[in-house]
């Protein structure tokens, strides 16, 4: 069987005092699968709470990130986070251009992709989201956008990079809306997708109102490696529920 890579976007939720909850009653719920090689789980936080975070999932035997970064080292950016200061604190895995930074800050393909080549030059690990609006979907540009997207990020990236990178498929459409793809859509860009970067072997998630009750179909398909998770993440067991939803 496959290996599935479980991830957790907290997003603007879960504060210090919620991070060390989450933790206090996630022990016990992943005891069954901690020595599962099947399954790899890692959780991204808010920038306040990382501390408390990297601290936790190292106990815990888990991978975390952050939500977001931005390319520059230093320097003037108000309000900005850097690379340096993820590393401190033993960072190695940041999401880059969720579909809530394209569309409500509005950071372009250009700058997403500066962050993807920081991250990989600073040798952590970019969760690299793509997908496509309502409109983009049924004016049919729906791989239109995501060839932009994915190929705006990739220019210049030897294939090595472009294998590094961990590659998250969440349609707008289906994030936070209680809507999810199907699994033959999902499988259709997913698939897609590993054509256009012409590796095999690259990490393919799928994110969108990702849960128990479609996880089994969700993650049985061919080209999906594993779930980005939102609303269901905030819970230790609704996470890890997905899981054993797919083993059952």
């Amino acid at each position: 069987m496959k290996k599935i890579y479980l991830y957790g976007n907290w997003k603007m939720n879960m504060t210090v005092a919620e991070t060390k909850k989450f933790f206090d009653g996630f022990e016990s719920a992943y005891a069954p699968y901690k020595n599962d090689a099947g399954l790899e789980v890692g959780v991204f936080a808010p920038f306040t709470s990382l501390w408390a975070l990297a601290d936790c999932a190292k106990k815990a035997g888990i991978v975390f990130g952050a939500e977001n970064v931005y390319s520059e080292a230093s320097g003037a950016f108000t309000g900005e986070v850097s690379i340096p200061m993820l590393q401190e604190i033993g960072i190695k895995y940041v999401i880059l251009g969720h579909s809530e930074r394209r569309h409500i800050f509005n950071e372009p393909d250009e700058m997403i992709a500066k962050k993807v080549k920081a991250v990989l030059n600073a040798n952590m690990i970019p969760v690299l989201c793509y997908g496509e609006t309502l409109d983009e979907r049924e004016s049919g540009h729906t791989f239109d956008v995501m060839g932009r997207q994915l190929s705006t990020a990739i220019d210049g990236l030897n294939p090595d990079d472009v294998k590094k990178i961990i590659y998250a498929y969440e349609p707008v459409w289906a994030i936070g809306t209680g809507k999810s793809a199907s699994s033959e859509q999902a499988q259709e860009v997913c698939g897609w997708s590993r054509n256009l970067l012409g590796i095999k072997d690259v990490v393919i998630l799928y994110g969108g109102s990702v849960k128990a009750s479609n996880a089994k179909e969700l993650l049985s398909m061919q080209d999906i490696d594993g779930a980005l998770v939102g609303g269901a993440a905030l819970k230790p067991e609704s996470f890890l529920d997905i899981y054993k939803a797919f083993k059952a």
